[in-house]
């Protein structure tokens, strides 16, 4: 884990969106039909190789029906 507070909050997104899919049995390929988000994006986004912009949080958001940004206490 790092110290910096862009990175904390990213991880922090990664590790909800893959409890939320994992719970609901959401499949990458399935959550990128949904959401419009490429598989690709998902992919990086739970590997922590990138940082979401505000309408990929928001549109897997949607699709899922959940929040995924972790808030201010990270």
């Amino acid at each position: 884990m790092t110290d910096h507070h862009g990175a904390k909050v990213a991880q922090a997104l990664a590790l909800r969106l893959s409890t939320v899919m994992e719970a609901g049995s959401w499949s990458a390929a399935r959550l990128s039909r949904v959401s419009g988000v490429s598989r690709l994006t998902i992919a990086n986004v739970l590997a922590g190789r990138v940082w979401p912009d505000l309408l990929t949080i928001a549109s897997l958001e949607q699709a899922l029906g959940c929040d995924l940004w972790p808030g201010r206490d990270v």
